[in-house]
């Protein structure tokens, strides 16, 4: 996320170019054109950010599991939605990555009006299967967000950091905002604790010898 904002940040475009920019549906032609002048660090944050969706996956079934102790239905649907929402995102990757390499065969204009001709059809994708699975994203980070916090396994603060994490756009090159950034930091901070937990086998629900669920705590208002 970071890698793809300071892409859209490293492009002086001209005011006339950001009112074109502004008057767009989408912010496609854009991307693209920051490609163009930045394809090294769009092309950073472009796999970078294929590489979290995909790291995200272990993180979240791991996370399903640690909720599973004590709300086990809250863990199965919000783990599954949410890995299939991820799913979609590797659909999306493709397609950008496509549409960039377009540009050095056909040119940013020539580009720039079959991604806009496309845009829809594309986003969706065949059978609106990755627009489908990607509501996964925004449902699943809801229901595991509720089975973790009724579980004790998040208290209201990361529970509300998740929850805005589950925000994220979704679909063809999108704009990475400044805000983004900071979700995507705050689901650090919120994941990367519970995985150290986890690596140093500290976490009682995932031991080989499952130890009994100590009773869960009540509920606050505040709350980590």
């Amino acid at each position: 996320m970071l890698l793809r904002y300071l892409a859209l940040n490293s492009v002086a475009f001209t005011p006339e170019q950001l009112k074109e920019f502004d008057r767009q549906p989408f912010a496609a032609p854009m991307q693209l054109a920051v490609y163009v002048e930045n394809p090294a660090l769009v092309t950073a944050g472009y796999a970078c950010f294929t590489l979290g969706a995909i790291l995200l996956c272990p993180a979240v079934i791991t996370l399903a599991r640690i909720v599973a102790a004590r709300s086990p239905w809250s863990a199965l649907a919000g783990g599954t939605l949410l890995v299939l929402g991820l799913f979609s995102r590797l659909y999306w990757a493709g397609v950008d990555h496509a549409a960039f390499q377009l540009i050095g065969q056909l040119g940013l204009e020539q580009t720039t009006k079959i991604v806009m001709d496309t845009y829809v059809d594309v986003s969706y994708g065949p059978w609106r299967v990755p627009v489908t699975a990607a509501f996964g994203l925004y449902i699943g980070t809801l229901v595991l967000a509720i089975g973790a916090y009724r579980s004790g396994t998040f208290g209201v603060g990361r529970l509300l950091l998740f929850l805005w994490s589950g925000t994220l756009w979704t679909g063809h090159l999108k704009e990475s905002a400044f805000i983004d950034v900071v979700s995507a930091g705050l689901l650090c901070l919120v994941l990367v604790p519970l995985g150290i937990q986890v690596l140093r086998e500290a976490v009682p629900e995932l031991l080989t010898e499952r130890l009994p669920a100590p009773g869960r705590k009540p509920l606050r208002l505040v709350s980590w």
